[in-house]
């Protein structure tokens, strides 16, 4: 069972924690030290990363009872800023597959259409009694698709998605197909359909894209299959400057509302964090720990970052005697987002605590060809290819 990690949208599942939470203290707007509380200047434009090539797996033949159905764009999309700013676009894209029978997804491909410019892929799955409110969110922006920053906005306030995500599949650089255990799928209702999130990376491509995915499918009634769900542990990111770095932007008040403009966060995703993960210092290492609310056996787990990213760890009841570590990427590797298959299921109960820590290091600017000519800041939570992220992904059964 593979996997292609993408940035997860978690603003609509952490606004309802965000009623009567409060920012920390050391991380309010004193630190600003004199400079302005409005929204600073973008990052300057820079050439990417260079991405280094993988040799492509073999394909994975089809297993009895399975189809391949492949979905598309409706038409050539050309990113852009939506807010005048930026470079970053996320763009989605609502796709009927037509399904006339109750069916189950055991594995995807996504296929870039501009791979330059794609910088991830997330496909969410939309219950038929969703695709109402799925299209009204389609009219309500110009042309195809809307602007989705932080997630699809179908189910506001859906604070579910952390322990229960809508995803089908999610790709980054380097993803072939995810292809599940025979024993596990994602099952999609008669008339569901499917949103295409599509983040575009400006810094690298600004070309039109029809990018599309190949589903391999099971009618439901053919056999059954235990239904794999995914949870996201989304953790603060809280990296400083070095010290003596000059500029407003090395102060996190101006940082939080350049991101706040760039990607129009009423409440800034940084702040929100916050209040779900209590409260942190700035450094290099932040992690976040949530209570495990449903048994079930994790199957697989990955980990996603931005280019400043060094380590990541998942653990399971993290500093007990019960402690096991599910996910331990000691060097991080932007081009290679596995998620990682467990050798053997690992159970969680009610209870059970779950644990992400992620390092990151303001010095890989310093070799990293995405960050020539930008100039250091501090570094929180953003949905940008040059902001940052912290995040666990969890894929497991439940009961």
């Amino acid at each position: 069972m593979r996997l292609r990690l993408a940035a997860a949208g978690i603003v609509a599942a952490l606004a309802l924690t965000a009623c009567g939470g409060t920012l920390p203290d050391n991380l309010r707007g004193e630190d600003s030290h004199s400079s302005s509380h409005g929204a600073a200047s973008s990052p300057e434009k820079a050439p990417a990363s260079a991405k280094p090539t993988k040799p492509e797996e073999p394909e994975v033949a089809l297993r009895k009872g399975e189809a391949f159905q492949e979905i598309s764009m409706a038409a050539k999309y050309t990113p852009k800023a939506p807010f005048g700013s930026g470079t970053d676009d996320y763009r989605c894209f609502l796709v009927d597959p037509k399904f006339a029978q109750d069916m189950i997804v055991s594995g995807v491909k996504v296929m870039p259409d501009n791979p330059d410019a794609v910088h991830h892929v997330i496909l969410y799955k939309v219950e038929p009694q969703d695709v109402a409110a799925a299209k009204a969110q389609d009219a309500r922006d110009e042309g195809d698709g809307w602007t989705c920053f932080g997630g699809t906005g179908i189910k506001g306030g859906a604070a579910s998605q952390i322990n229960s995500a809508e995803w089908v599949a999610a790709w980054a650089p380097g993803g072939g197909e995810r292809v599940m255990a025979e024993d596990i799928g994602i099952p999609l209702a008669k008339g569901s359909q499917l949103v295409m999130q599509m983040h575009y990376n400006l810094l690298v491509g600004d070309g039109p894209d029809q990018s599309s995915a190949r589903l391999r499918l099971t009618p439901a009634a053919a056999g059954t299959k235990t239904p794999l769900q995914t949870m996201l542990l989304p953790a603060p990111v809280e990296l400083p400057c070095r010290k003596g770095t000059p500029g407003e932007l090395c102060a996190r008040t101006p940082a939080v509302a350049d991101i706040r403009a760039r990607f129009g966060e009423q409440v800034a995703t940084a702040d929100l964090l916050h209040l779900l993960c209590g409260e942190l210092k700035p450094g290099p290492t932040q992690s976040c720990t949530r209570p495990v609310t449903q048994a079930g056996q994790i199957r697989a787990v990955a980990g996603h970052m931005h280019l400043l990213g060094k380590s990541i760890t998942v653990d399971v009841n993290k500093g007990t005697p019960q402690a096991k570590r599910v996910l331990d990427i000691p060097v991080w590797n932007f081009d290679d987002q596995d998620a990682i298959p467990l050798p053997k299921p690992q159970p969680i109960t009610k209870g059970d605590t779950l644990t992400v820590t992620c390092t990151h290091d303001q010095a890989m600017r310093d070799v990293l060809p995405a960050y020539e000519g930008t100039r250091e800041r501090y570094v929180a939570w953003g949905e940008g290819t040059t902001d940052e992220m912290c995040l666990g992904v969890v894929l497991l059964t439940r009961g």
